[in-house]
C-alpha cells in the first residue's frame, strides 16, 4: 500500500516558531495581540514546514458573519443598537445574526456556552458583539484562545485592555441630568438607578453624587435606590421614593424605561409631572417623545454605538488594533416637558 507523508500540523508550526498553538492560530487568522517579531517568526515557520490549513488559506477579510448577543431583545435600547450594527454592516458583505440570553438562560449550547463558542470557531468566519451582558472569565479565555473577535457594547463589568468596548460618557450624563435639576431649583433629588453591579449605572450614580457635592448638597441615602432598567422597577422605585417621609421634588432615573415607571408612580399618588415632580431619564430611546409629558432625558448616541462596534469588529478581523480599546461617545441633555421648577412650599 502506498503511504503519503502526513500533513504538517499547527502544532508543528508552533514548535518551529517557539510559540504556543494559540499564538500560531492568532497569526494564521490575522488576529491582533501578537508582536510584529512573533508574527514574523510564525509566518516564517509556516513556510518552513509547508503548513496549509485544511480549509485553505485564511484571509484577513474572511469575516462574513457577526453574532450580536443581547441580554434581552424586548426594549428599544436594544433595537437601536441593532439598527446601528445593521447600518454599518450594509454593503460590507456581512451577515448579522442575533441571539438573546433571555430566550434560553443556561441552556446547553445556548449563547456564550462553551458548545456555542466552539461552534462559532468551527465556522472560521465569525465575530461577536456582546451588548449589556456579562462575560465570565472562562468565556473570555475561550473566545481569546479560539481567536474569535469580540467587541462589547455598554459592558456590565469592567474589561481589560484586550477587549474593545463601546459605551457612552455615563458619568458626564449623570452630572448633566443632576445639574439640570439643580439649576431648576431642586434640592431633594432622588436617584432611581439600574443594577448595582452595572458599570454604566454605577457611573451615572457617581455623576449624580458629584453634581450634588459640587452644589454643596449632601446626598440622602434614603433617596438613592438601585434596581433594574425596567418600567416595573422604575414604578417600584418611584413608589418607594415618593413614600419617604420627605419625598424628593425630582428624580433622576437611570434609563428612559425606569423614568416612565417613576412617572406612573407619581400618577398613582395623584402627583402631576412636572408641576409636582420632575423626572429625567437616560438613553433618549424612541419612546421618550411619544409619552405624556414628553421625557426630559440624557441622550446617548445608541445607533452610533452599534455602528462603532461593527466597524471595530471588522478592524480586529483585519488584524488591526483599534485606535482606542474603550470608546466613549458623548452624552447630551435633551430638555422636554417632564422637568420644571419645584413646587412652591405651602
Amino acid at each position: 500500500m502506498m503511504s503519503f507523508p502526513a500533513r504538517p500540523t499547527l502544532e508543528q508550526v508552533a514548535r518551529a516558531a517557539g510559540v504556543s498553538k494559540a499564538t500560531a492560530s492568532k497569526v494564521l487568522n490575522h488576529r491582533p495581540g501578537v508582536s510584529s517579531g512573533t508574527r514574523r517568526r510564525v509566518e516564517e515557520a509556516i513556510g518552513r514546514v509547508a503548513y496549509v490549513p485544511s480549509t485553505g488559506p485564511r484571509k484577513a477579510n474572511a469575516l462574513k458573519e457577526v453574532h450580536v448577543v443581547f441580554n434581552t431583545v424586548v426594549n428599544m435600547y436594544v433595537m437601536q443598537v441593532l439598527e446601528g450594527v445593521l447600518q454599518a454592516a450594509s454593503g460590507r458583505g456581512v451577515e448579522v445574526l442575533v441571539d438573546s440570553l433571555a430566550l434560553e438562560p443556561g441552556a446547553s449550547g445556548g449563547p456564550l456556552s462553551e458548545e456555542w463558542i466552539r461552534h462559532l470557531a468551527s465556522r472560521r468566519r465569525t465575530g461577536v458583539i456582546l451588548v449589556t451582558a456579562e462575560l465570565t472569565a472562562q468565556q473570555r479565555s475561550l473566545l481569546k484562545e479560539l481567536g474569535i473577535a469580540l467587541v462589547v457594547v455598554d459592558p456590565i463589568d469592567p474589561l481589560d485592555q484586550e477587549i474593545p468596548s463601546v459605551g457612552a460618557t455615563n458619568f458626564t450624563g449623570g452630572v448633566q441630568a443632576t445639574s439640570h435639576l439643580l439649576n431648576l431649583g431642586h434640592r431633594r433629588i432622588g436617584f432611581a438607578g439600574g443594577p448595582r453591579l452595572s458599570t454604566a449605572s454605577s457611573e451615572r450614580l457617581q455623576g449624580f453624587l458629584s453634581a450634588l457635592r459640587a452644589s454643596g448638597i449632601t446626598a440622602d441615602p434614603a433617596l438613592i435606590i438601585e434596581s433594574r432598567f425596567t418600567f416595573s422597577a422604575g414604578l417600584e422605585m418611584g413608589i418607594q421614593l415618593l413614600s419617604a417621609p420627605e419625598p424628593p421634588t425630582a428624580v433622576f432615573a437611570g434609563s428612559d424605561r425606569s423614568a416612565m415607571g417613576v412617572v406612573e408612580a407619581a400618577r398613582r399618588r395623584g402627583l402631576r409631572v412636572p408641576q409636582d415632580l420632575s423626572v429625567v431619564g437616560f438613553d433618549d430611546t424612541y419612546t421618550a417623545m411619544p409619552v405624556a409629558p414628553a421625557l426630559t432625558t440624557i441622550r446617548q448616541p445608541i445607533p452610533e454605538m452599534g455602528r462603532v462596534a461593527l466597524r471595530t469588529l471588522l478592524q480586529l478581523d483585519r488584524g488591526e488594533r483599534p485606535d482606542s480599546p474603550h470608546v466613549l461617545l458623548s452624552t447630551q441633555l435633551v430638555e422636554r416637558e417632564s422637568t420644571a421648577a419645584p413646587p412652591s412650599p405651602n
